[in-house]
């Protein structure tokens, strides 16, 4: 029975790193592509709440983009208690006449609606109803900072492969141990469900997006329903991701370019962000859950206890399932640049992210689910 276990772990990781868009190489980059005959005229919504600490590094990235074009900001106070739009406006008067930042609320949360996908709305609604609408809307949160080359890289591939949404994978902050121990692991996992390269193939139904950085066709997306179609999805940057690939291609992307300077100092800060929408990711589905929690056993656990606790073929299955899982790693860990000693701590990491999932799972059936800055997304939908 035990060979039994073993040959199908090291079967999966067989085919996970040979047949699976080869994610774990994290070849999928926003390298410079030939620029556009002409730079269209892009508009950036950023939805903030409870933002003060990080939106002035947002709006100074965005206000000092070297992008050629034509370029303005909008940020979108959600009822925020902690100064986000006083510090925003503060940033909005030291920033270039050329890059106007406009400072607005989204004055309360109607039902039916997410937080974030309500300050988008209302950010959208306000550039569209500027006398030159936008052509492209960048929608980024307030925790990510750009460099100044970003926005002029997102639109020059997006006009390269006329792409409806072109979305680019922020890079995470990782440097307290519960940022080194666990980001790394969470851009993998999420590669590995949605392998970016399937992203990008018009034949391949896998569309998902990174909510931080998301550069979308503006006529595109409002023929497509709009953020309205997305309302309430609480895994809302796949979502979109799937409305717009319904109608043409998207991309999705690792960066440098992008990065997160939101910390996550302890672990309990990485719990909550990862149990927050872990079981939206399963559509809320206990029979989902199950198999969820039975397969990282057998692809990520497994294979290390067999390597340790068996004898003869097993073992050796073992541990050629444990070495393929550590070897997929070195990619990611190398893009954060940390020790390739972590690969070998994988099945450790997939483990705590069972156990938040199951949290996930428990926190949605205590009514608590989708907890975010205060508000609590029980009702949401999942990303099916």
């Amino acid at each position: 029975m035990l060979n039994v276990v073993a040959g199908v772990a090291l079967a999966i990781w067989i085919y996970l790193m040979f047949a699976r868009g080869r994610f774990w190489l994290c070849s999928m980059r926003d390298n410079l592509v030939a620029p556009p005959a002409d730079w269209p005229r892009v508009i950036a919504i950023v939805p903030a709440r409870n933002e003060a600490a990080c939106i002035g590094a947002n709006l100074r990235s965005l206000a000092w983009q070297d992008y050629a074009g034509t370029f303005s900001i909008i940020v979108v106070d959600d009822d925020s208690n902690d100064g986000t739009a006083v510090e925003a406006s503060r940033v909005a008067a030291e920033a270039p006449p050329e890059r106007r930042i406009t400072v607005t609320t989204s004055s309360g949360l109607p039902s039916g609606w997410t937080g974030k996908m309500w300050a988008l709305k209302c950010g959208i609604g306000a550039a569209e109803a500027q006398q030159t609408p936008p052509d492209y809307l960048l929608l980024t949160d307030a925790d990510i900072v750009h460099a100044p080359d970003s926005l002029t890289a997102l639109v020059a591939r997006a006009a390269d492969g006329q792409f409806l949404l072109t979305s680019l994978m922020a890079k995470l902050r990782c440097k307290s141990l519960a940022e080194r121990s666990h980001v790394p692991a969470f851009v993998y996992f999420f590669q590995m469900l949605f392998p970016f390269s399937w992203v990008g193939r018009s034949d391949l139904p896998v569309a998902a997006a990174a909510g931080g950085c998301m550069l979308v066709r503006a006529d595109k997306l409002r023929d497509s329903g709009g953020i309205d179609g997305v309302r309430n999805a609480l895994i809302d940057d796949c979502a979109l991701a799937r409305q717009l690939k319904a109608r043409g291609p998207i991309w999705l992307g690792l960066t440098e370019r992008v990065r997160s300077i939101r910390p996550y100092e302890k672990f309990s800060d990485v719990r909550q962000m990862i149990s927050r929408s872990a079981y939206a990711q399963l559509g809320f589905s206990p029979l989902l859950l199950a198999a969820a929690v039975a397969g990282m056993a057998l692809i990520f656990l497994a294979p290390p206890l067999l390597a340790l606790f068996t004898h003869c073929l097993g073992r050796w299955m073992g541990i050629a399932a444990w070495l393929a899982m550590a070897v997929s790693f070195q990619p990611m860990l190398r893009f954060y640049r940390l020790s390739p000693l972590w690969g070998v701590a994988l099945p450790a990491v997939a483990l705590l992210y069972t156990i938040y999932t199951l949290d996930s799972a428990l926190q949605h059936a205590r009514r608590r689910g989708g907890t975010w800055k205060g508000r609590v997304h029980v009702n949401a939908q999942s990303v099916q």
